[in-house]
């Protein structure tokens, strides 16, 4: 079992980050009009897609330096030049500076995110699943995105969602997934990597496939992809108490801490 001591945590906030910011970087390339960019302060990245993207918050804030009303400052300078809201979600491990900072300043709690970890290794043994899965090709793009938000159920995202089709395809940290229920794709799931560690997310089935066994096929043969590529630590997010963190605690994931978003008002 891992311990969730500050060294974990830096290790997953980084990959999290670094996910996110290659998420920015592909946006800038292919859709240069979007102003997607993201920049690092005070150790904590800072990442805009549009105002309204899901991706556009900080990562790390108070994870490797301690948070300054100066550093709040710039990164909250960075949101409004570019017309965005600010968030930052953050790690109880963070530095105590941060809680500090951020009710001074007039921040709300938003909402939680449980991230959860298991250790991995070249001895990861692939078991039997459900569902057959297999890797989506970069000309499945948009069937895999479209699915994706077929599960997801929500239509308010869709935009975010065409919008990553294409900025995917420029990433090289980025793998997609299916799992085919009787020969037909009925579920997603993504992965990337970075420094070792595999971050697990976009997991999304089809409301008339659900029960079968396709997110658990997909954690396990996405598992089984990192740890063979040198992977030694797995990480995801799941709203606390949810089916996503209850089929990640089967598939011995344990809880590392639970990040809490803020909102500047």
């Amino acid at each position: 079992m891992l311990f969730s001591d500050l060294h974990l945590a830096r290790r997953l906030e980084r990959a999290e980050g670094l996910a996110n910011a290659a998420f920015v970087d592909a946006r800038a390339q292919v859709f240069p009009e979007s102003g997607a960019c993201w920049t690092e302060i005070a150790g904590t990245r800072c990442m805009f897609d549009s105002p309204d993207s899901p991706v556009t918050q900080t990562f790390g804030l108070g994870m490797f330096e301690p948070v300054t009303g100066e550093a709040l400052s710039e990164m909250e300078s960075f949101f409004h030049n570019r017309g965005a809201p600010v968030f930052h979600e953050v790690s109880p491990l963070a530095d105590a500076s941060a809680l500090e900072m951020l009710n001074q300043r007039g921040y709300k709690p938003l909402e939680f995110t449980t991230v959860l970890v298991r250790e991995l290794g070249p001895e990861f043994v692939l078991p039997e699943t459900p569902c057959v899965v297999r890797l989506a090709s970069v000309e499945e793009n948009a069937h895999w995105s479209a699915l994706s938000v077929e599960g997801w159920n929500m239509p308010e995202l869709s935009g975010f969602f065409e919008a990553m089709v294409g900025a995917n395809v420029a990433r090289s940290d980025f793998v997609s997934f299916y799992a085919e229920v009787d020969g037909r794709a009925v579920a997603t799931a993504s992965l990337s990597m970075h420094e070792r560690v595999a971050l697990m997310a976009g997991a999304s089935t089809i409301p008339g496939a659900r029960g079968r066994g396709a997110q658990q096929s997909l954690l396990a043969h996405r598992l089984y992809y990192a740890a063979q590529r040198g992977c030694t630590v797995a990480m995801m997010g799941a709203q606390p108490g949810s089916g996503s963190q209850r089929n990640a605690q089967r598939n011995r994931f344990d809880v590392a801490y639970t990040r809490l978003k803020w909102r500047l008002e």
